[in-house]
């Protein structure tokens, strides 16, 4: 069996065909927030809203709505929770993040525990890829489709707001509802990536696609273009391996991401581990003296 048959054999099964549509859909736009939140510097802050939509899941599976409006209220209800907190006390950022986050997530595996079902909810923790069906597809089509045309037509106001908002400010711009925004898209992309890798996970894909980029180019541009590739070949793969070896699909995603992260933190050309040690080592070494020479110093 060549590597084409590898990568073939999959796509004869309807359920593959849908896993892989599904995986590079959210691949692609949570690598493009991805950019920004690495710059902006709120990898926690995905954290939070990954975890926080956990019980909007259930409640929407309770009340017979679909699982995407329950978390996409959750999501919201988070980033409205933490800003509140953070700006009606002395409570730092990062206390209220995690404070807001862990209260939601417990709160979701109560609702769990308490709610009979005869499904297992346990998917939403841990991603359902394989089980996505033709309305789940269209679900995260429409969401991911709205989160990429506002992140393009946006851009350039949220890149001056992730470098300078001071700047963004002095030209207009709110920094604030650039912010709000931001933390917006941040919970519909939680949203479509849930069914993908499922809570716990959906973080890696907001964070590590944006992160190797980041190790591999200065310029922002490209990086829009890098993280994508790379996080789209990624879930892919993940996908393929996962089918051979009969293994949880969304942890395979969030592991080859993480080894092609581990091979650009080590490797890359500028940023990478052993490439920067190499340049730090004294580029000349004074020779030892042959014995019997005469010194410099010697009449």
């Amino acid at each position: 069996m060549n590597l084409l048959d590898l990568i073939l054999e999959p796509l004869q099964y309807d359920f593959m065909v849908r896993a892989l549509v599904a995986t590079v859909v959210a691949a692609l736009v949570c690598a493009l927030l991805s950019c920004w939140l690495v710059l902006v510097g709120w990898s926690l802050m995905g954290d939070a809203v990954s975890h926080a939509v956990l019980p909007g899941v259930v409640i929407a599976y309770i009340l017979g709505a679909p699982f995407a409006v329950g978390a996409l209220v959750f999501g919201v209800l988070a980033v409205v929770l933490i800003g509140v907190v953070r700006g009606t006390s002395r409570v730092k950022e990062d206390a209220a993040i995690g404070i807001v986050f862990t209260t939601l997530f417990a709160l979701g595996l109560v609702l769990i525990s308490v709610t009979p079902s005869h499904t297992d909810l346990n998917h939403i923790i841990f991603g359902n890829i394989l089980g996505v069906s033709n309305a789940d597809l269209i679900q995260i089509a429409l969401l991911a489709a709205a989160a990429f045309v506002l992140l393009v037509l946006k851009r350039r106001d949220l890149t001056l707001f992730a470098f300078d908002p001071v700047h963004a400010q002095a030209i207009g711009l709110s920094p604030r509802r650039l912010g709000a925004l931001l933390l917006g898209l941040l919970a519909v992309t939680a949203v479509v990536a849930l069914q993908v890798v499922g809570v716990i996970l959906v973080v890696a894909l907001l964070i590590i696609p944006g992160a190797t980029a980041h190790l591999l180019t200065d310029r922002f541009s490209r990086m829009l273009l890098i993280a994508p590739t790379f996080s789209v070949a990624a879930s892919v793969l993940g996908i393929v391996i996962s089918y051979w070896v009969d293994a949880a699909s969304g942890g395979l995603i969030v592991l080859v991401q993480g080894a092609i992260f581990t091979l650009v933190y080590l490797l890359a050309p500028r940023y990478g581990l052993l490439p920067r040690m190499i340049r730090a080592r004294p580029a000349t070494v004074r020779a030892a003296p042959e014995v019997g020479s005469r010194s410099p110093s010697a009449p």
